[in-house]
């Protein structure tokens, strides 16, 4: 049996010798950007750390617990000098990360009285392989939107510096999510990303669609008053949120009308239901002809 223990026990120490020494390194807090609806934005830089689209960090604050480490989605893309992540204040430690960055104070925080951070990372998810393709769909469900974040301002950073060369022809973007309030962030990102779509008359590069999942009576009427104005009125984009679920059959039927014969990276983050009902439509939508359309399903859930 030892012979069978020794080498599994060897390798696992080895990691873990790694993860300690690599959570030692120091990292440095450069801003902290408040959000609305108490969503922090953390800023930092650390010798040698390279990451890739979606990927994911552990992050441990000694001053809030010296024992607690919380993974977070790099909202940053590999291009920037920084990489970030988004905190949301839902719990006691968020809390004390909310407290011990200042941002409950009214007046301006010195750099170096920002708190220490450790980090350890970065690890991989399936988003890395978006640039596989020609064509994807991304699907973001709540808190699940965060690795698109990166994704979209990898492919923007990309396309601008060098098109030619960048395989991404097409994205089809769908965030599900009961209320918009609490990752206004990301709309802001989608703004930027829509105005200077326009201005380079690229506007058919980024196809996306907003379902309000958790909506009522009052708001559907909001909705259907302010329905024909330019902008939306929850998120401000020119595209119109819409209420209720997708309909995925009718969105895959669609997306293998407009690209036949096309491989169709198909990514998820969100919950395993959502994760069920898109495998089964990458199936069934799927051609047998090696030639005609395949949905390539790849899921992160949450």
């Amino acid at each position: 049996t030892w012979k069978w223990v020794v080498g599994p026990m060897f390798l696992y120490l080895c990691e873990r010798l790694v993860r300690f020494w690599r959570s030692q390194q120091k990292v440095v807090i450069t801003k902290v950007v408040i959000h609305p609806f108490k969503t922090i934005e953390l800023q930092m830089m650390k010798k040698g750390f390279k990451m890739e689209v979606g990927q994911y960090i552990f992050v441990k604050c000694p001053a809030v617990s010296k024992l607690e480490w919380h993974p977070f989605t790099l909202t940053s893309a590999p291009e920037e000098d920084y990489f970030s992540i988004h905190v949301r204040i839902v719990g006691d430690w968020t809390e004390g990360l909310f407290n011990a960055c200042g941002c409950d104070k009214q007046e301006f925080q010195e750099a170096w009285k920002l708190p220490k951070i450790a980090v350890d990372g970065p690890f991989g998810t399936a988003s890395e392989d978006v640039f596989s393709y020609e064509t994807v769909m991304l699907v973001g469900a709540g808190i699940g939107v965060t690795p698109f974040a990166s994704v979209l301002k990898s492919v923007w950073y990309k396309y601008f510096h060098d098109a030619t060369n960048l395989k991404l022809k097409k994205i089809y973007f769908y965030w599900l999510c009961r209320d918009t309030h609490a990752f206004e962030w990301f709309a802001d990102l989608l703004q930027s990303l829509e105005a200077q779509m326009q201005e380079t008359n690229n506007a058919e590069f980024l196809s996306y669609n907003i379902y309000l999942t958790g909506w009522d009576e009052s708001q559907a009427t909001h909705f259907v008053m302010h329905h024909e104005e330019e902008k939306d009125v929850i998120t401000g984009l020119k595209q119109k949120t819409l209420y209720g679920r997708p309909n995925w059959e009718n969105e895959f039927k669609y997306i293998a009308g407009q690209h036949p014969g096309a491989r169709i990276g198909v990514f998820l983050c969100g919950p395993e239901a959502l994760a069920d009902t898109l495998n089964k439509q990458s199936i069934s939508n799927s051609e047998a002809d090696p030639r005609g359309v395949h949905f390539i399903f790849n899921k992160e859930n949450f």
